[in-house]
């Protein structure tokens, strides 16, 4: 175990290996913990690949210090099984940053570690592939609220292929993220990549659907634009139609779904402010059974 790194990760998947590559890259390789002991992560990308060296730790009582910078990358239904890394790799000093979808992401992680919780906006998109490795599709870049521990953040991935935004409107730019990954859920219901939204019919469902979380967003506080739903739709048809999601992943591979984080908190923030979500009313049900059954 490197006794050198200068943060930590967990979660090495097609995010967390984003992350991981990054740093390596120039020289500052974080330290690897999951749940399986790979010897190494690869990153695929247009130019060519980054090899991380493993390996990825799978016990944490290895763990022989706190770390003042942990990036954590897994979904959020898996929150609970790290609890024991982050009790291992945090203090009351450590920043915590999470890579993950949704708009809750500190009081997610709050039962979980005394640290302090750095929300973020993740915008690239990265699949793991059948070899494990993964394939990155874009630039990737992440999006922080402007406090001082985000800094902390920056500075850690200063100079590397991953580029860092501090946002005084954080809120708001979280919520347009949660519109575009609550629509991807049509997708899980479809069993279809981004091509589907070419048909006029499904393109005029997403419309709908991200006009009513549009709706639910700007009554939670969110200062989101009119035309923040066609943007959302035209980016899913300007994407290649065979680009996937996580959450379509997950239910092809019969792994539980995010989909309360994405979809049901549309619903929950709705009843919760006085918004009439007839859609996510239909869709929620259909994807909270979908993850978790019976049947």
């Amino acid at each position: 175990m490197s006794e050198h790194a200068c943060s930590a990760l967990i979660g090495p998947g097609a995010i967390g290996t984003t992350i991981a590559a990054a740093l390596h890259e120039v020289g500052r390789t974080p330290l690897l913990c999951g749940r399986t002991a790979h010897s190494q992560l690869t990153l695929r990308h247009d130019d060519g690949e980054i090899v991380v060296p493993g390996p990825v730790l799978v016990d944490p009582r290895t763990v022989r210090h706190p770390f003042s910078l942990v990036f954590i990358a897994v979904k959020t239904t898996q929150i609970p099984d790290c609890a024991d890394w982050l009790k291992a790799l945090c203090d009351e000093n450590t920043v915590v940053c999470a890579l993950q979808n949704g708009i809750e992401q500190e009081a997610l992680l709050a039962p979980y570690v005394s640290a302090t919780v750095l929300p973020s906006v993740v915008w690239f998109p990265a699949q793991r592939e059948p070899d494990a490795s993964v394939r990155l599709r874009a630039s990737p870049r992440l999006t922080l609220p402007d406090l001082p521990q985000a800094r902390q953040v920056a500075d850690v991935l200063d100079g590397t292929r991953c580029a860092v935004a501090l946002s005084a409107d954080f809120a708001s730019i979280a919520w347009r993220k949660l519109m575009q990954n609550a629509a991807a859920g049509l997708m899980v219901l479809a069993n279809r990549r981004a091509g589907m939204f070419s048909r006029q019919d499904i393109a005029e469902l997403a419309l709908a659907y991200l006009s009513e979380c549009l709706s639910v967003a700007r009554a939670s506080g969110a200062s989101l634009s009119d035309s923040v739903p066609k943007e959302i739709l035209d980016g899913f048809q300007r994407a290649p139609a065979d680009l996937g999601t996580s959450i379509l992943a997950d239910r092809q591979a019969n792994r539980p779904m995010e989909w309360d984080i994405r979809n049901g908190v549309i619903q929950r923030y709705g009843r919760l402010r006085g918004i009439p979500t007839p859609i996510s009313n239909v869709l929620v049900p259909l994807l909270a059974a979908g993850s978790e059954g019976p049947g």
